[in-house]
């Protein structure tokens, strides 16, 4: 395939930026979302799979993406999530013997939409400079203005709900149902991995739609609850806003990450905003200021939570900071049972470093 004479193919910015490359496998198509780039030297499947990723064009800052194929049980979910794949080199080939099949046939299976031979450097130096924002990728080079149009139209990121994209239509149960713990998640774009590192701490999970309300979990009487992460702008969603602060008033042990995290803020009262580009790597440094260790982290989001409330609300305290800005990693309600992160802990993709907060919340709930 790679030898073939493939597809031109561009991505066009939605200030008018157009960076050229060709069609994966030569398809044609055409793909519309907001344009983000990952630094992870590993792990393109899991972000590929990530519900967090919906909606949004991945540009990997790797250089080689699909050079170790792709294995069955390496996945965040049952899709992929991304709206579309900008690469440098894609290899159609793959040298992992424990692969089931190449990257190619993965995205096809998937309906995804990829180019590579762009220059991945100088796009992400550009978004960089000028932010994160909407994006085409597209085969239709010859008509760009038909293009702009389109992109015009399409709706951005902030003020935008997508956990209702991801998250589960029905309630559903993972782990062993003999566990000596329970606990119900809201799926606002949960990932896997989250259930499995739950699981192995003896917990048993009932996750719930994204429209649950605290009565629907309660009746499930699990010994703690469970925000998750997930797509786009926390501020529209309320209901997972309410169900946060009657789990809070009621002093009930209370983890989230992620999106999670931005709702236990807004139920606290703090506001958030979209960042500049975000953050979306494995190698985020993370201080715990509770106790002064650093943390190698993964991390996916591209909304904050604001800094000053934070600082002003008696309730909350800062417990992780993010070293390479500064903006907030982690808090913890200081007379509640209730504390959350920014970042991921069930990722490792070498670092195990976070993996303690998993840990953290269960001993919360034994307390």
């Amino acid at each position: 395939m790679r030898y073939q004479k493939r597809q031109k193919a561009i991505i066009l910015l939605a200030d008018g930026t157009v960076f050229y490359g060709k069609a994966v496998g030569n398809k044609q198509g055409t793909s519309f979302g907001e344009v983000c780039f990952n630094t992870g030297m590993t792990g393109y499947q899991e972000i590929f799979t990530d519900p967090s990723y919906f909606g949004q064009i991945m540009v990997t800052t790797n250089a080689h993406i699909g050079n170790y194929g792709i294995n069955e049980g390496e996945v965040e979910s049952n899709s992929v999530k991304i709206a579309g794949l900008v690469v440098k080199n894609f290899s159609y080939e793959y040298s992992r013997e424990a692969a089931d099949n190449s990257l190619e046939v993965f995205l096809n299976d998937n309906n995804l939409f990829a180019i590579s031979d762009v220059d991945t450097r100088a796009l992400v130096s550009y978004i960089r400079e000028h932010g994160a924002m909407n994006a085409v990728i597209s085969t239709d080079v010859a008509n760009i203005d038909d293009l702009k149009k389109q992109l015009a139209e399409f709706p951005k990121m902030e003020g935008l709900e997508l956990a209702s994209k991801v998250s589960t239509k029905e309630p559903y149960y993972y782990g062993d149902e003999n566990a000596t713990y329970k606990v119900a998640a809201l799926d606002l774009g949960i990932k896997t991995n989250i259930l499995r590192n739950l699981a192995k701490r003896d917990v048993y999970i009932k996750v719930f739609p994204y429209t649950a309300k605290f009565e629907d979990l309660e009746a499930f009487n699990p010994d703690g609850y469970f925000i998750s992460n997930g797509p786009g702008d926390p501020e529209p969603l309320v209901e997972a806003q309410q169900l946060a602060k009657e789990v809070i008033k009621r002093n009930l042990p209370l983890f989230g990450i992620c999106l999670g995290h931005q709702i236990i803020a807004l139920a606290n009262g703090v506001s958030t905003y979209k960042m500049y580009n975000g953050h979306r790597g494995i190698n985020h440094p993370i201080k715990n200021l509770i106790t002064g260790k650093g943390e190698i982290t993964s991390q996916n989001h591209g909304f904050a939570i604001n800094r000053e409330e934070t600082e002003a609300n008696s309730e909350l305290e800062i417990t992780h900071v993010h070293l390479n800005d500064n903006t907030i990693a982690g808090i913890a309600m200081k007379n509640k049972n209730c504390f959350s992160v920014q970042y991921h802990p069930e990722a490792s993709p070498g670092p195990h470093d976070a993996s303690y907060l998993f840990d953290q919340f269960i001993d919360n709930i034994k307390k």
